[in-house]
């Protein structure tokens, strides 16, 4: 479970480019939720995932995770609670190092660090068992290493070692916006796949609006770095683009002639 209260975050404060990244949000991700988030750059959504993963610290407010109040813990202390999928492929994972290598690192991330040997034979055939899941081919590959990958294999290795720990909470940031349309469907399903056998926590950001529609039981549209709409998830069935597009237009106009009679 994930709360965010009150969360208020000011880049540049007091200089000519003060910019209000995000302004006194409230947000909560029951067990099992899986919320995407759309709005256009500069809406705050990246913010929102760094304020969450610890990147950034909130100028106030509080990030509960789980009952725990992870508000003022780094991007270290949170790691083992939280997996975290990014747009660059490269991102991740290590190139140097083999599949194997990375699944191995990844599974020790919430375990208590000892000296026996990373890799058993357990363990091995436990890696070969999840890569199996992806249909990619990647379980007869576990020598190779990872920055030969293509682009989609990679982005979908990145996305297993972020969840088969079952993280209390997966941030997925763009993760297929940099891949090709076929690619970017394989790990759309695949997210879709392991978040649903996983019964994941999640939190989407994508400029995808069909991906946001499509994927998940919660919709929020943010801009100005605020939440301007929810959707839960009975009307999410009903949604369209169409009507994705009309409902901003409908609050941007409402909110400017807020403004304008604020002024006049």
């Amino acid at each position: 479970m994930l709360q965010l209260n009150q969360i208020h975050k000011i880049f540049n404060e007091g200089t000519p480019d003060e910019k209000v990244a995000i302004d006194q949000i409230n947000l909560t991700l029951q067990p099992g939720d899986f919320v995407t988030v759309i709005g256009s750059n500069g809406a705050g959504k990246s913010t929102l995932m760094n304020i969450i993963s610890g990147v950034l610290f909130p100028d106030i407010g509080e990030v509960v995770l789980d009952g725990k109040d992870v508000t003022n813990l780094t991007e270290y202390s949170r790691s083992k609670m939280i997996g975290r999928v990014f747009q660059d492929p490269m991102a991740g994972t290590a190139p140097n190092m083999t599949i194997e290598e990375n699944l191995a690192m990844a599974y020790s991330r919430n375990k208590t660090r000892t000296l026996r040997r990373g890799v058993t034979h357990k363990r091995r055939d436990y890696f070969r068992g999840v890569l199996e899941t992806l249909h990619l081919g990647l379980e007869n590959r576990l020598g190779a290493k990872v920055g030969l990958l293509s682009g989609g294999e990679r982005q979908a290795l990145s996305l297993l070692m972020a969840t088969f720990t079952e993280p209390a909470i997966l941030l997925l940031d763009e993760h297929t916006a940099a891949l090709d349309p076929s690619r970017a469907e394989l790990i759309t399903n695949i997210t879709k796949e392991i978040v649903e056998r996983y019964q994941l926590t999640t939190l989407m950001v994508t400029h995808n609006m069909q991906q946001a529609i499509d994927l998940g039981n919660r919709l929020i549209m943010m801009d100005k770095g605020q939440i301007i709409l929810e959707v839960n998830e009975e009307d999410k069935q009903q949604l369209t683009i169409e009507g994705l597009l009309n409902e901003f237009k409908r609050i941007r106009g409402s909110q400017m002639a807020s403004d304008r009679a604020v002024l006049s």
